[in-house]
């Protein structure tokens, strides 16, 4: 394992000015895309149980009043967010008797699905744009290390094995590199996204039911 990691080691360092460019570009994405993909899979978990804490106390608590006390429990929660929002219109609508309460309880709702939906997929995209331009990336820095070495056979008027192998073998990390900063770049991605879709479509089908019951009490 020491030998293989010193011979990586001696290919970068022998490695041009470009491809140790790109490498870096390379391992800093992956730094970047590790960072998100563990915060926002403990963010988008922690949401997912506290609305799911919610739900249930929605159904079994009927009182908008003590619902809203209780939701201040559940701070992390996209679904008592929302509850929030909408019970905090209502409760305006109700103390001033202001007409169309139902529009503007579904607005504010509206309103704040959409916040949560931005504030759960910030920064989610980007393992997206590194999943799709690392792999180019890597390809990039290998290409040009190739093109050097084929130079350097130029100049020492060599074609051996010896002389294009230490060459090739050092343009092909970077390929390597791009590819190891995508895969869980995408599949980072693919699963965020996934978790993310179910919150939104579970605060859509939230909504309705929440504004009925608000103006049913």
């Amino acid at each position: 394992m020491s030998e293989q990691s010193g011979g990586i080691v001696t290919m970068i360092a022998g490695a041009g000015l470009v491809v140790v460019m790109v490498l870096a570009v390379l391992i800093l994405f992956s730094i970047i895309s590790w960072a998100i993909i563990a915060w926002k899979f403990g963010f988008v978990r922690k949401s997912m149980k506290e609305s799911q804490d919610f739900l249930d106390s929605f159904f079994d608590q009927p009182n908008a009043d003590r619902l809203f006390a209780a939701s201040e429990n559940y701070r992390n929660g996209s679904l008592p967010r929302v509850f929030r929002a909408g019970y905090i219109e209502y409760s305006t609508g109700r103390d001033r008797a202001v007409s169309g309460v139902k529009e503007r309880i579904t607005l504010a709702i509206k309103r704040e699905v959409n916040a949560e939906s931005k504030r759960l997929t910030h920064m989610v995209p980007f393992l997206a744009t590194v999943g799709n331009t690392a792999p180019f990336i890597g390809l990039f820095g290998t290409v040009w290390g190739i093109m050097s070495s084929f130079q350097n056979i130029g100049l020492m008027q060599s074609a051996s094995l010896a002389a294009v192998a230490p060459g090739i073998s050092e343009a092909l990390v970077a390929t390597a590199t791009g590819l190891v900063a995508a895969i869980p770049a995408v599949m980072g991605y693919n699963y965020l996204t996934h978790q993310i879709g179910q919150i939104e479509r579970d605060m859509e089908d939230f909504a309705p039911d929440f504004v009925d019951s608000l103006l049913n009490q």
